[in-house]
């Protein structure tokens, strides 16, 4: 007989030393202050935006856009593991408690999320609709905690559904008539956000009818779940320190694969010229991440108006994106056949400071280009110019000798 209660209290302790091992290293790293420098700054000229908010600017569709993603965003955290789908599964009968409690945590460790959008978005919804007030935005706040446990339990009741294809469209729906019920709530059309709630709610109960029928959960589905939560949450703290236990997915990305290796040759000291930009291109953590920084910071170049913080963040985001692909150097630590083969250390160090400032060089010329569609010669000039100094200096200065 299985004490459901002592099991989930094994298990969140585990998670939460797990987690909290990591989280220090990400609040004390040197990315943690970069982008408390970025955040403060685009809260400054957030609030001098909202002075200049145009008059038929759309904000109840960016509020309801928003507050309806937070909304039907509301995955299950289960905290299982692989051999919980021999050991565990006979024994689903004995588990309601756990599961229970899995609810409430997921539920609860989600809210700093809402309150993070809320107070992102307030401003702007009391410049665009002054005469709401603070009730009725408090009270839309209220709405979209409702809605959130709304969609955690449909979640959870689709996952005894096989089908991803079923899941998939049943989360789209949720989500389109989540996105329209808060595009109206912020307008002020009452009655038609009640419309479209009572649709939204039919289609949970919907789900509800659904999971009724089916024998059990899919546990091989859950754990697959938890564990790319997991992945997701060990690559951002692969930003800030080593992960020993990150597991890694490879994609293939044939076009990127061949315009990257088009200028290797077939040279044996070019071998790890090869490895490294391969790496680069099929790894699951470098691309995404890569372009994921080249877009906010080319968005934060474009719409903050000071020609200073504009360089700022060019620099910013360049020194963001180098410190976090520093980790190709040990992406292949435990592959033995790179001590083996007849290729000298120096070659392997050279390879990565050049892929890693040929990097920074092509954030910089695109940056750059944000400059001359604004016509900013001077901007252009100092991107251009202090970016490829910095890229040299950052690579050669505190990339090299970290390099062992």
């Amino acid at each position: 007989m299985i004490d459901a209660k002592a099991f989930w209290q094994k298990r969140f302790n585990e998670h939460t030393k797990e987690t909290g091992r990591y989280l220090k290293y990400i609040f004390n790293g040197h990315i943690a202050v970069a982008m408390i420098f970025f955040l403060s700054a685009l809260a400054y000229y957030y609030q001098q935006w909202l002075t200049e908010l145009p008059e038929n600017f759309p904000t109840a569709m960016i509020v309801g856009i928003a507050f309806g993603l937070i909304a039907s965003y509301s995955p299950v955290r289960t905290l299982l593991k692989e051999p919980d789908l021999v050991f565990l599964l006979p024994a689903e009968h004995q588990l309601d408690d756990y599961f229970k409690r899995c609810l409430y945590y997921s539920y609860v460790i989600q809210l700093y999320l809402v309150l993070l959008v809320a107070a992102a978005l307030g401003p702007l919804y009391f410049a665009s609709y002054p005469e709401q007030g603070t009730r009725y935005y408090l009270m839309m706040m209220l709405v979209v905690l409702v809605f959130k446990g709304w969609n955690m339990m449909a979640n959870w009741w689709m996952l005894k559904e096989r089908n991803p294809n079923t899941r998939l469209w049943d989360q789209l729906i949720r989500i389109l008539l989540s996105i329209v019920v808060f595009y109206f709530f912020a307008a002020g059309e009452l009655m038609f956000a009640g419309i479209v709630t009572v649709l939204l709610f039919g289609v949970t109960m919907y789900n509800y009818s659904l999971a009724k029928k089916k024998p059990g959960l899919v546990w091989d589905v859950l754990v697959e779940k938890d564990q790319a939560r997991m992945r997701a949450f060990y690559r951002i703290a692969n930003m800030f320190t080593d992960v020993p236990h990150l597991k890694n997915t490879v994609k293939k990305r044939h076009w990127l694969v061949g315009l990257l290796l088009k200028p290797v040759t077939y040279k044996q000291s070019q071998s790890f010229d090869y490895l490294y930009r391969i790496t680069f291109a099929r790894s699951s953590d470098y691309v995404g991440m890569y372009f994921r920084l080249l877009v906010i910071g080319g968005l934060a170049i474009y719409y903050v108006p000071n020609i200073w913080v504009k360089v700022a963040f060019s620099i910013l985001f360049l020194y963001l994106s180098a410190f976090q692909m520093m980790t190709l150097w040990n992406h292949h630590r435990t592959i033995a056949w790179m001590d083996l083969y007849p290729l000298r250390q120096e070659w392997r160090q050279k390879a990565v400071l050049k892929w890693l400032f040929q990097l920074m060089l092509f954030q910089t010329f695109l940056f750059g280009l944000l400059f001359i569609i604004q016509w900013n010669p001077l901007g252009l000039l100092l991107v251009w110019g202090g970016g490829a100094i910095f890229s040299w200096m950052f690579t050669q200065s505190y990339i090299k000798p970290r390099l062992i």
